[in-house]
């Protein structure tokens, strides 16, 4: 059987022959109802406190669940970002690399057709130039020949300056000719020998 407060407080007696002094019952049992009434209050503020502390309590590990989850998952997605980072890393530094040898690569084919190239232009310069050698001796050779098939006026005995005399008196025109073709060859020869040195010099 629970008893509150104010069932203590309305608390009434039998009287009896030589009882007790009933206003100090009744006194007695007000201070006493007064004090339940504290304890119950007091409990019941306790009880409500501790609902609060237990709430917080299942909020608090609620929050280090998650915190540790999301610690969890934040550790999982560094290490994943690291591993991707190297991987990363790793694939750039190779494309880099082979980047860089194909460009030494390329360079070092170049510079061997550079080399060829100018092996080949050492060679065709050469070969020209022996080939206007050959042909200025072929036409020192012809100049040689056609001064001793026909030689000078100048040089020669007596039988040959009378008949260059009488081809002179007799057709003038003929020698003047000859000396034409002569000079026109020799100037021909010079202009061959200029043209041939100036494109030797071009090609250096």
């Amino acid at each position: 059987m629970k008893i509150a407060p104010i069932d203590i407080a309305h608390k009434s007696f039998s009287r009896k022959m030589m009882g007790l002094d009933p206003e100090e019952v009744t006194e007695f049992l007000r201070l006493v109802s007064e004090e339940m009434e504290a304890l119950i209050s007091e409990r019941n503020s306790l009880r409500q406190t501790a609902r609060e502390k237990d709430l917080a309590i299942i909020e608090y590990k609620e929050r280090d669940e998650l915190l540790k989850n999301t610690i969890t998952t934040a550790t999982k997605m560094s290490d994943k970002i690291r591993v991707d980072s190297e991987r990363e890393s790793r694939l750039l530094i190779n494309d880099a690399n082979q980047k860089a040898e194909a460009i030494v690569r390329d360079a070092r084919d170049s510079l061997k057709v550079i080399y060829q190239e100018i092996t080949d232009l050492k060679k065709i310069r050469m070969q020209f130039e022996n080939n206007l050698k050959a042909l200025v001796g072929s036409h020192m050779t012809m100049i040689e020949q056609g001064q001793n098939v026909m030689p000078s006026p100048k040089v020669g005995h007596e039988t040959t300056k009378k008949a260059v005399k009488t081809k002179t008196t007799a057709n003038p025109a003929a020698v003047l000719t000859s000396m034409s073709d002569e000079s026109k060859i020799k100037s021909n020869i010079s202009q061959a020998i200029s043209r041939a040195t100036q494109v030797n010099l071009d090609m250096k």
